[in-house]
């Protein structure tokens, strides 16, 4: 037999290259190997749904066990990988050594962490796989006072739902407004308010310095000196990159496993997709991004299948994000982070526009709130290049329909 394709991960580009090897024929044996106890799993819920209940452990599996049995997927749980070896073309687990034919690095990303005094107690929380997310749910069921340090998409998430369950709730983070690094100000300052009115206490320039408490935390301790009571705090200030592997096998790594146009890296036969891929971005103005999102992870996946099948199709997709904060939904289209002006579609005071962004006249972006239409719209229209005017973009009464062939 063949020596396999070796897929290091378990989450949305390692399920996605499974099903994509095998609709580009590629009949090589695929071993997936993977550090969870669980089949992989969607993850958006476990800052949503799942912690309200709405969404059962069983609902959150992406393909039930026999999926892969049928692809001819060879899947290992509980399986660390701690070394690859370039020249032999080799990986080591405890298990022993496996060599591979191809090489897929789809290793995701890790929550950051904060060295805050007392952040080892019980009580103090990360959010990113399933367990975590049982812990949280958990701790929820007696937790009165919640406390999240970063007003990111999982902060606010999280907080959203806490406040639902009628927890109090403070959220804060160094930024002068929430979702800073993602979205304009527009949509910062309408999300703020609006978790606000469900009385979520937002405080912005601030965060936490010390946590308090004997086994489990009971108090955190702000910058400004203020002590608040607390007994479920989460820290969700961002993720970082899983490329310690890949760089320790001297696989050139930069803010994530660095992947051309095609993913591949710079060892020939190893490939990289999803959360931890450093690639050149068309809709980032040639800059070389990483992006944290389903969308990315599942067309990097089928550009790695098509590269090892021999196609070379390169990576040429809209980024896309969304983000559900209680009954409200944020979805994202292009990246923004290069524009120089902005317009409003739709009635800023209600709960219902879009904000597009532009940079040197050109479309570069559409965050849009509770606006689906919208974000299918700019999806189409950033992908083909087309740009509505500022002022067709402002105008409700105009179709930007019209302007798609």
């Amino acid at each position: 037999m063949s020596d396999p394709i070796i897929i290091v991960g378990g989450g949305q580009a390692a399920v996605q290259l499974c099903l994509a090897l095998r609709k580009e024929k590629v009949e090589t044996p695929v071993l997936m190997m993977s550090e969870e106890s669980e089949y992989p799993y969607h993850r958006p819920p476990l800052s949503k749904s799942f912690l309200t209940g709405e969404t059962d452990e069983d609902k959150l599996l992406m393909r039930p066990e026999t999926f892969y049995a049928s692809k001819q997927v060879a899947v290992e749980l509980n399986t660390h990988v701690s070394a690859i070896d370039t020249s032999e073309r080799t990986v080591s687990t405890a298990g022993g050594e496996k060599r591979f034919q191809s090489l897929v690095l789809v290793t995701g990303a890790r929550p950051r962490q904060l060295p805050l005094p007392g952040a080892d107690l019980s009580g103090v929380h990360l959010l990113r796989d399933l367990q975590h997310s049982k812990n949280i749910k958990n701790a929820l069921e007696d937790a009165q006072h919640v406390v999240v340090v970063g007003a990111g998409f999982i902060g606010l998430e999280f907080a959203a739902v806490a406040s639902g369950l009628k927890k109090t709730v403070t959220v804060f983070d160094m930024a002068d407004r929430v979702m800073a690094r993602a979205v304009s100000p527009a949509i910062s300052s309408w999300f703020e308010k609006t978790h606000q009115g469900n009385g979520i206490d937002i405080r912005l320039k601030d965060s936490v310095s010390e946590i308090l408490g004997e086994s489990s935390v009971k108090q955190v301790k702000t910058v400004a000196g203020e002590l608040l009571p607390c007994d479920l705090l989460l820290i969700g200030v961002g993720v970082i990159a899983n490329d310690d592997l890949a760089s320790a096998a001297g696989i050139e790594c930069d803010n994530g496993i660095v992947v051309n146009e095609f993913c591949e890296t710079s060892v020939a036969d190893i490939y990289s997709a999803g959360d931890c891929a450093s690639h050149p971005n068309p809709f980032a103005q040639g800059g070389r991004i990483r992006l944290e999102s389903i969308q990315n992870a599942t067309d990097q996946a089928r550009v790695v299948a098509s590269t090892i099948a021999g196609k070379k199709m390169p990576y040429h997709s809209v980024p896309w994000f969304w983000s559900d904060q209680g009954e409200h939904s944020l979805q994202m289209a292009g990246l923004s982070n290069s524009a120089d002006q902005f317009v409003v579609r739709g009635d800023i005071e209600s709960d219902n526009f879009s904000v597009f962004h532009y940079r040197a006249k050109q479309l570069q972006s559409v965050d849009s709130v509770n606006s689906p239409r919208d974000h299918m719209l700019a999806r189409k229209l950033i992908g083909g290049q087309i740009s509505p005017s500022l002022e067709q973009a402002a105008d409700i009464t105009f179709e930007l329909k019209s302007l798609l062939p």
